[in-house]
């Protein structure tokens, strides 16, 4: 887990917010990294859907939403991060702006996306 004051907490932040804002008005956004996220964002929500299968997108929390798009855009399109600290930094994002149930349901879907994606590969 990183600390609050840790620049790249502090980014992921922006982005989730960012994210956030983006899914009521699609506005333009002048982060390349959220540009190229938003441009892979119908391959990241089926995944999240595959592993939330109860849950359609539009019916979860667009916090939620939002973290689980950056985390995922990470675990799959990024690799500069180990992936169980893309998860406890997602789960970290969740207790910052989700709700109480938020960590939980986030730590959920992304050890399904995990276990479903890499746990076939050597371990991170």
């Amino acid at each position: 887990m990183q600390v609050a004051t840790d620049p790249r907490h502090l980014l992921r932040q922006e982005r989730v917010q960012i994210l956030f804002q983006w899914d009521y008005r699609h506005h333009e956004i002048n982060d390349p990294y959220v540009k190229n996220l938003i441009i892979k964002m119908k391959a990241i929500d089926d995944l999240i859907q595959r592993q939330a299968p109860i849950w359609k997108i539009e019916d979860m929390s667009k916090i939620d939403v939002a973290i689980l798009r950056l985390a995922v855009w990470e675990l799959i399109f990024e690799h500069d991060t180990p992936k169980k600290t893309v998860i406890d930094e997602a789960v970290e994002l969740a207790k910052e702006f989700g709700n109480e149930k938020s960590p939980l349901f986030i730590n959920g879907v992304l050890g399904r996306i995990y276990d479903s994606e890499f746990s076939k590969q050597k371990p991170v």
